[in-house]
């Protein structure tokens, strides 16, 4: 199954003496190369919450937006990450780019973004994926693929032509970090390490770790 398979990973280097003070500079920059490699999904992200039992729930969401500092994505709010976040408002986001041997991991807490920009977003989405909004009680049981189609079909006769408003139960969230880690993959398992971490007075410090 080559599960001892390995990498050596040689694309890249990171040296904490050449970074900028700001990680959001890095961060977007990488964030660029990635979107400009032609990957697929290279904004796609591991988000992690926790439940009520104090377990965690990893998930693939897309990040949509960087403005201010903040990772902002878009879910139901009534979802398993929802419900987890209206308990605990921190998650953490990993991206993961094997054809740049990098990973970048955030940490942070999460607020909801206002309406208004929820409203924004939801209107330029395909008109498929805005009837898939109002058709899904996302994490919750059904009996079939049969009877969420169905509910599919319902809203798509509910709304046979123009605008699709947005439900109330749909929208997005910011995550503001308060760390956020880089991470260059490196000969010999040797791999560079840089983490940020906000200080209280909002600037940021950043020093090397062991890999």
């Amino acid at each position: 199954m080559g599960l001892h398979a390995r990498t050596d990973y040689t694309k890249g280097s990171l040296n904490e003496n050449e970074l900028p003070s700001d990680p959001w500079v890095l961060l977007t920059a990488w964030l660029d190369e990635a979107v400009g490699s032609g990957m697929q999904d290279p904004t796609a992200f591991a988000l992690s919450t926790m439940d009520e039992l104090g377990y965690p729930h990893s998930r693939i969401v897309l990040l949509r937006d960087t403005r201010q500092g903040e990772l902002v994505f878009f879910t139901n709010y009534e979802s398993e990450k929802g419900q987890d976040l209206a308990r605990n408002a921190k998650a953490g986001a990993t991206f993961f780019w094997p054809s740049l041997e990098r990973q970048i991991r955030v940490r942070g807490s999460v607020t909801r973004v206002p309406e208004a920009e929820s409203d924004r977003y939801f209107a330029s989405r395909p008109r498929e994926s805005q009837l898939g909004a109002w058709s899904s009680d996302q994490s919750r049981l059904i009996a079939s693929r049969e009877s969420l189609d169905e509910a599919f079909a319902a809203r798509l006769q509910e709304y046979p032509e123009g605008q699709v408003p947005r439900p109330p139960h749909w929208g997005g969230y910011a995550i503001l970090p308060v760390e956020v880690e880089f991470w260059q993959g490196r000969s010999s398992r040797m791999h560079d390490r840089i983490r940020y971490r906000r200080a209280t007075d909002g600037s940021w410090e950043h020093g090397r770790l062991q890999p």
